[in-house]
């Protein structure tokens, strides 16, 4: 079995072509050609993955961001990235990258959230001009919830020590929007489209302005956001291939900490 072989299957639930046009997407790093050992599947690529790899008997890493996003003039070990790129091709570690080719699926980063979340009949909340891909998802709760259980909920479901969250509005919970990772752009869409809760990550401190008393905007964090992605790329690999072993990767790459 090739890294080809991964790649075409990752690439039907996320083509290369839907992803954005300033992403850095598919094999980053290693040869198609190559025979794949053992997978390592991972949200973010660091020196320290690159070790579980190596020591895990796994030459491939599937990874949700691309640890190269821009281009590198040199590689002399002096930055992260450096680090990281020359460890791989030290080791002949392979990477592969899903990003926004993920991000823009009908099963990918926003819809699993949707799943952690019991949201029922969601569908995507940025639909592109196919209709079938797009960022994002809004959905129903199967019942409504007083927006403080929810936001407690929330908490809790993105196993985060704090949330942010803007002034509460004082309506039930009914209809939720998501999106995972940066999602601020995308406000004005959820209150257009009648999100009673916008939940997504990096929101600026005039973002929360924009609420504007019509919805509650939770920012859960970036890496929660995105958390259970690399579960998703597992369950997905694991019903294809079954004569290498598939790992889900045990270290947090999250590089923020709370007190």
């Amino acid at each position: 079995m090739t890294i080809k072989n991964i790649s075409d299957y990752l690439e039907e639930i996320a083509p290369l072509n839907q992803a954005e046009d300033f992403d850095n997407v598919g094999l980053l790093i290693g040869n198609e050609t190559t025979e794949v050992e053992g997978i390592l599947v991972t949200l973010d690529t660091l020196e320290e993955t690159v070790d579980e790899a190596i020591k895990k008997k796994c030459n491939l890493i599937v990874s949700f961001h691309p640890i190269i996003f821009s281009g590198l003039k040199k590689i002399n070990g002096n930055s992260y990235v450096e680090k990281v790129v020359l460890k791989a091709i030290q080791n002949n570690i392979a990477i592969y990258a899903t990003h926004t080719a993920l991000d823009n699926s009908k099963v990918g980063v926003s819809s699993k959230m949707c799943e952690k979340l019991g949201l029922i009949n969601y569908n995507i909340l940025l639909p592109k001009e196919d209709g079938n891909t797009g960022m994002g998802m809004i959905g129903d709760l199967p019942k409504p919830m007083q927006e403080e259980d929810f936001l407690k909920f929330t908490k809790k479901t993105f196993k985060t020590n704090g949330i942010r969250f803007s002034n509460t509005t004082g309506n039930l919970v009914n209809k939720v929007a998501v999106l995972g990772g940066s999602g601020s752009f995308a406000i004005a869409d959820a209150i257009h489209k009648k999100a009673d809760v916008y939940i997504s990550a990096d929101f600026k401190y005039h973002d929360f302005f924009k609420a504007e008393g019509k919805i509650l905007l939770i920012d859960v964090g970036h890496y929660e956001s995105e958390q259970f992605t690399k579960n998703l790329l597992v369950e997905y690999l694991t019903k294809k291939f079954t004569s290498f072993a598939i790992i889900l990767s045990e270290k947090s790459t999250n590089p923020i900490y709370y007190l």
